[in-house]
């Protein structure tokens, strides 16, 4: 069986990542038939919303994508395409395994935490205002009552910018039960739902009340909450206390980074974004625009992104010879770029592409 698949280059360093993870990928022997797309920064401000089109068109396609990194411009421009692929699928869990490899540069041993974000609604629904602007009617009438109730609305001024955060059972729901049912498939014991329902009472408050109705169906798996800011700290401290782990979708994405920084960096740290019917899976890091074209960039990430695709796709077995052979590379750390080197001066260290092929080699 051949599996249609789109892979997205992205831009930057993306291209020569993705050329990387499609050798390894072909050369596990599983058989794909790649529909590649070229979009990045360049293609999409040269061309616009046709190029995205294209991608939307290849996935609704194949139902699957892996995709290098795509650059977004911060404070202006256009929004995250990684948000819009991620809205435009329903691809609503956010899923980012953070686990130490021998060999990999870590204050810590042991860790192997997988994030369980919600990727769709809360903040990054991206329901703001400008300072000025008319707002809803609701907002309008909040706006009215603070001058009759100063002392509780007393942090919203008229220049202020004003961004909505929702939290809805539905949406939590279905993020909470696929930890859960991750939990369940993959023989891990605890649950931690992360929140800050001490303060915002009916957004958060509401992610964790969803979250302890849920859990009440999985008695086999033990359930708890933290509030995020004690559960960074606790991540610093003992991280191997932590399992699964699942939360909105700010917080997912800070503690996402927090916990490949535990392990490594984003250079080791994969993802996927999956939902009902389409799954699209990417490495956590950046384009790292200064290295494009040097054949420098460490590609684990992305290789072990393609490592979820393959468990995803229920090639099992090839995703596990093809970590096996990621981390075989790396402990041995010699066929390995500057960054996975002791000594990131080192001489030795080899390029995107020699990495590559030191663990075809493995396989």
């Amino acid at each position: 069986m051949a599996y249609d698949v789109t892979l997205i280059r992205g831009d930057g360093t993306g291209p020569e990542l993705a050329d990387v993870a499609r050798k390894v990928l072909d050369a596990t022997g599983v058989q794909f038939n790649w529909d590649v797309q070229n979009i990045g920064l360049e293609q999409f401000e040269a061309r616009g919303e046709a190029a995205l089109d294209e991608i939307f068109e290849s996935i609704k396609r194949t139902k699957v994508a892996i995709k290098a990194p795509i650059t977004t411009p911060v404070g202006k421009g256009f929004r995250s395409i990684n948000v819009r692929l991620r809205k435009e699928f329903d691809c609503y869990a956010c899923i980012r395994p953070c686990k130490t490899y021998k060999g990999v540069r870590s204050r810590y041993d042991n860790v192997d935490i997988v994030i369980f974000r919600e990727n769709i609604e809360d903040l990054y629904a991206g329901i703001e205002f400008k300072e000025g602007e008319d707002q809803t009617k609701q907002l309008i009438e909040f706006i009215k009552n603070a001058k009759n109730n100063p002392k509780e609305t007393s942090a919203l001024r008229d220049d202020s910018g004003i961004s909505i955060k929702t939290i809805s059972k539905y949406r939590t729901e279905r993020i909470v039960r696929a930890a859960f049912e991750y939990a369940r498939k993959n023989n891990r014991k605890k649950v931690t739902a992360v929140h800050k329902a001490n303060i915002m009472k009916h957004t958060d408050g509401l992610f964790l009340d969803m979250a302890r109705k849920v859990a009440e169906e999985y008695t086999d798996i033990e359930f708890e909450d933290r509030i995020v800011d004690n559960m960074c700290m606790q991540l610093v401290q003992k991280p191997e206390l932590y399992g699964v782990c699942v939360l909105p979708n700010l917080y997912g994405d800070l503690l996402s980074d927090l916990c490949a920084g535990l392990v490594g960096g984003l250079g080791v740290a994969p993802g996927a974004n999956i939902g009902d019917q389409f799954a699209i899976f990417e490495a956590t890091h950046g384009t790292a625009p200064k290295y494009t074209g040097m054949n420098k960039v460490n590609p684990t990430a992305l290789l072990l992104s393609g490592v979820m695709m393959l468990r995803y796709l229920g090639e099992v077995s090839a995703g596990d010879r093809l970590e096996k052979a990621i981390a075989e590379v790396i402990a041995e750390g010699k066929n390995v770029t500057y960054d996975l080197k002791e000594n990131r001066d080192d001489i030795t260290a080899v390029g995107t592409k020699e990495m590559g092929d030191a663990i075809i080699a493995k396989l």
